[in-house]
């Protein structure tokens, strides 16, 4: 076992900065193609409900990944680890770039979402392990700046970037910013994190990699083949039987891949059906707006991007002031306002209509990315706060891996209710099916919030301090 090395307040400072840069540039490819993706099926020739794939695929690869980074973490150099992690997700922009065909730049993808899953798990838990107790909310806050600003300005500056020029300047900028990183990272990173011997369980990371595969991929083809066929069903068998051997061989191992028993903390599980809620929402309306604005309502990349910049720069306000907010009166307050605001966002895109403007849209877009600031990573922090210190990164990892993947279901599972909903009405609607189909996917959405708002309300105990403030 070796331990992690002493830092000082500037190593630490200059560790922070250097995450919070790999962070941008990842983070940004999460969402940046949502714009991009009419441009996108246009140039490959590929449907809708293959193309949402970049994104949901994305998020998939990243939920296959996250739980070995427990394993990573814990076994490997945290120095050695990170710098891999952006050679790495360099690799896939590059590929994705170059592409010629969309199944290429699928492998580019999915190198990129490897490199940010091994990424972002080690930021959160380097980010837990070398602060102390009464500054983790407020140093989470302003990570959660990149992460959560990152997703939502992305669209922003990829609908300018396509309009100007081609969806493949998206990856060369996210190249620029990671080779930044790069170069800072091989001077000012070390060895933070405490690594020990630890075999690997091959059968455990297989079993992962068809539970998390199976159960994304057959709801990703129920927009393509409808809910009943066997390219959803055969996929959904595979990984909820995956899942069930999966599950029961973490709780009977001495030495789990992916502890799950720390689903036993009440606040770790009720932060993990938080966040699971959150994405799957937020990521299903993430990829919806896009297409509002430009296939349904037939304005430019351009435009589409200017309706989301306001939410973007909501989240990016909101995110530092919500760290504080959890150091002095813990998660309650944030997660019902944060739950409150999503829900009447929804409601809100349930009632538009052809002939509502645009800038209604943009609004209720400001009420959903507000809660992306108020709790995106407070609930990280206040899940792993619950855990024991030594099961840090098993709780990082399989609250990012449920995220994640949540977000990919989200994705999937939305865009085939409104590609569903528009077939199905439009010989009765015509012209207006599209909006039809849109405003049935966000009623759905509103009746998922509603379970996060339960679980806000009634699930979450009050605290007079975060977790963190109290240890």
């Amino acid at each position: 076992m070796t331990h992690a090395v002493e830092l000082t307040d500037r190593q630490r400072t200059l560790i922070f900065i250097n995450i919070l840069i790999s962070c941008i540039a990842s983070y940004m490819l999460v969402t940046a193609l949502t714009t991009a993706l009419p441009s996108i099926v246009r140039d490959f020739q590929i449907p809708v409900t293959t193309g949402q794939w970049i994104t949901s695929g994305y998020t998939l690869a990243m939920g296959v990944m996250m739980p070995l980074t427990a394993y990573l973490i814990t076994r490997f150099p945290a120095r050695r680890l990170y710098i891999f992690a952006i050679v790495l997700f360099l690799l896939g922009l590059a590929v994705s770039m170059l592409s010629p065909n969309f199944p290429i730049m699928m492998v580019g993808r999915i190198c990129q979402a490897c490199g940010n899953g091994i990424l972002t798990a080690m930021a959160e838990v380097i980010l837990l392990s070398i602060y102390p107790a009464e500054r983790k909310g407020t140093i989470m806050g302003w990570y959660g700046l990149a992460i959560g600003a990152a997703p939502v300005i992305a669209p922003t500056l990829a609908g300018l970037i396509v309009d100007s020029h081609s969806w493949r300047l998206i990856f060369l900028a996210a190249i620029v910013i990671m080779l930044v990183s790069l170069g800072s990272a091989l001077k000012v990173f070390k060895n933070v994190l405490d690594t020990r011997e630890k075999k690997f369980d091959m059968s455990s990371f297989i079993l992962s990699v068809f539970t998390f595969g199976g159960i994304t991929l057959g709801v990703g083809n129920i927009g393509g083949v409808g809910a009943v066929s066997t390219s959803v069903a055969l996929p959904l068998a595979i990984g909820v039987v995956a899942g069930i051997f999966f599950v029961y061989r973490q709780f009977h191992s001495e030495a789990p891949f992916l502890d799950l028993r720390i689903l036993r903390f009440r606040d770790y599980a009720l932060a993990a059906a938080g966040s699971i809620l959150l994405y799957f929402v937020m990521m299903g309306a993430a990829i919806l707006l896009p297409l509002y604005v430009q296939m349904i309502m037939g304005r430019s990349a351009t435009i589409s991007a200017l309706t989301i910049l306001p939410g973007s720069l909501a989240a990016v306000v909101m995110s530092p002031f919500a760290g504080r907010i959890f150091d002095k009166v813990g998660i309650k307050p944030l997660f019902v306002v944060g739950a409150a605001l999503t829900l009447v966002s929804n409601l809100g895109m349930f009632l538009i209509t052809m002939d509502t403007p645009l800038w209604v849209a943009a609004v209720l877009n400001v009420l959903r990315y507000t809660t992306v600031g108020c709790l995106l990573t407070p609930l990280i922090t206040w899940g792993a706060g619950g855990v024991d210190k030594t099961l840090t990164a098993h709780a990082t990892a399989l609250l990012a891996s449920l995220r994640t993947v949540a977000g990919a279901i989200g994705t999937a599972v939305f865009v085939g209710i409104m590609t569903l909903s528009q077939n199905r009405s439009l010989e009765r609607l015509g012209e207006k099916a599209q909006i039809h189909g849109l405003n049935i996917t966000f009623l759905w959405m509103t009746g998922f919030t509603v379970l996060m708002l339960v679980i806000a309300v009634f699930g979450v105990r009050k605290q007079k301090k975060a977790r963190g403030a109290e240890a």
